[in-house]
């Protein structure tokens, strides 16, 4: 009786484990949402590698990128994707609403995309920093890149060239050439660019088999965010032109000041960006760290080496943490004019009136308003007559009573032992003119 009970207490067991088995397996399943939002930058791509690592570790089954971007940086967009095809996680884009540009090449580099019914995927011809064309050599390579993320996804490269080529027509969707295309979701699914159109994440997530999966969304710490701002191409110029502007007025004015600490901080803000955004390593700040070291040297032990030096290890420092070295010179040299500029326009507007400038400009007045005389004036000798002690050539001294004064003729030469009169008395200068023989009588 005893056995019947270990046995059907052992089924019983054995039966609530098979109950809970497929419970067990459907939690196992696990999914990754990671946003591409806003515009494509490189620190996008520091949170992008971050969602993928994450993702990996965890062993998920696969990772949707929910796009909606108006595009972005080549440079960034190509390491993204090099992140992209790392992984050997299933990857699926969600095109929710926009993936133009940069975003259109990231949704290239998926395993299957899917589209919102409003979702737009195009338009993705190279522009330069002045809104124009881009260089054919930067095209090129664009093209060749967009070229081969179709091909690579068994997708018809035509469309892909015709997004970021104005010259590439494609007639059976009415785009001319001089027109870029970009798909709609129902023309998308048409040739082939997207597998399926979905409204929401919700249907993505059923369509593919997950819906009993665990859904796990990588946010944006706020250091990622703030990174991603300050690693912005156009802000970067910007942080530098500050940090600029605020050294060299220190420079200018010894001992640690508001500008001083004004630049020090946009400066560590342009470092602190780049770290969190993994595109400076802790030699570019070693480097900083050297650079600032020589410049306080330069202060103790004048000589102008230490100083060079320390300039150029600061530069070198941010070339270092900029990642794209040309972007980061240009913005470099951006930053110099404008502090220049910035500091010629301060001193020569405002440095009279500020108190910060007063070391380096002088600001007080020897006029004679304020009761500055550079001699005694005397203009009681005009009129009077004085004796010439020595030629005057024009210049020389004359004998007023006792008293002996330097004088010059008033143009002329006058010999020593003749009379002459005092015509005019401009402050130490005495002029003096010769008697004719009627005025002495």
């Amino acid at each position: 009786m005893s056995r019947v009970k270990v046995y059907l207490g052992f089924g019983l067991l054995l039966l609530s484990f098979l109950l809970m088995l497929p419970a067990i397996q459907a939690d196992t399943s696990t999914v990754y949402v990671i946003p591409i939002e806003d515009e494509v930058e490189r620190g996008l791509q520091a949170f992008i590698e971050r969602g993928i690592e994450e993702a990996e570790e965890a062993g998920a089954e696969a990772i949707i990128f929910e796009i909606d971007t108006p595009g972005g940086f080549v440079d960034a967009a190509d390491g993204i994707a090099r992140s992209l095809n790392k992984t050997q996680l299933e990857k699926l884009a969600f095109i929710n609403q926009d993936a133009l540009s940069a975003g259109a090449f990231l949704a290239l580099h998926n395993d299957e995309i899917y589209m919102h019914p409003n979702g737009r995927m195009g338009a993705a011809q190279v522009i330069d920093q002045t809104g124009n064309a881009a260089a054919d050599k930067a095209n090129s390579a664009w093209l060749a890149s967009m070229r081969s993320a179709a091909q690579t996804a068994g997708r018809d490269p035509d469309f892909a060239l015709a997004m970021a080529d104005a010259s590439a027509a494609i007639p059976e969707l009415g785009v001319a050439e001089g027109e870029l295309l970009t798909l709609g979701a129902s023309e998308a699914l048409d040739v082939g660019y997207s597998e399926g159109t979905v409204s929401t994440l919700d249907e993505l997530l059923a369509l593919k088999g997950f819906e009993d999966a665990t859904v796990v969304t990588i946010d944006e710490t706020f250091s990622e965010s703030l990174a991603r701002f300050l690693t912005n191409p156009i802000v970067v110029p910007i942080l530098l032109s500050f940090a600029g502007l605020g050294l060299l007025l220190e420079l200018f004015t010894p001992g640690v000041g508001i500008p001083g600490l004004v630049g020090l901080t946009f400066l560590l803000l342009f470092f602190y960006g780049h770290l969190v955004a993994g595109l400076a390593g802790y030699e570019s700040i070693i480097l900083l760290v050297i650079g600032f070291g020589l410049l306080v040297a330069e202060f103790i032990i004048p000589g102008g080496v230490a100083g060079f030096l320390g300039i150029a290890a600061i530069l070198g420092s941010i070339l270092l943490a900029g990642g794209d070295l040309k972007s980061t010179a240009i913005a470099v040299l951006i930053a110099m004019i404008v502090a220049t500029v910035g500091m010629v326009i301060v001193v020569k507007f405002f440095g009279k009136r500020l108190d910060l400038f007063k070391r380096i400009i002088l600001t007080d007045a020897t006029d004679t308003e304020h009761g500055y005389v550079s001699t005694t004036n005397r203009p009681e000798l005009v009129g009077k007559i004085a004796l010439t002690v020595t030629a005057l050539r024009p210049s020389g001294t004359i004998k007023l009573d006792d008293e002996r004064i330097d004088a010059v003729s008033e143009g002329r030469f006058i010999d020593g032992g003749k009379n002459v009169k005092i015509i005019k008395v401009e402050g130490s200068r005495i002029v003096v003119r010769e008697l004719e023989k009627q005025e002495e009588e």
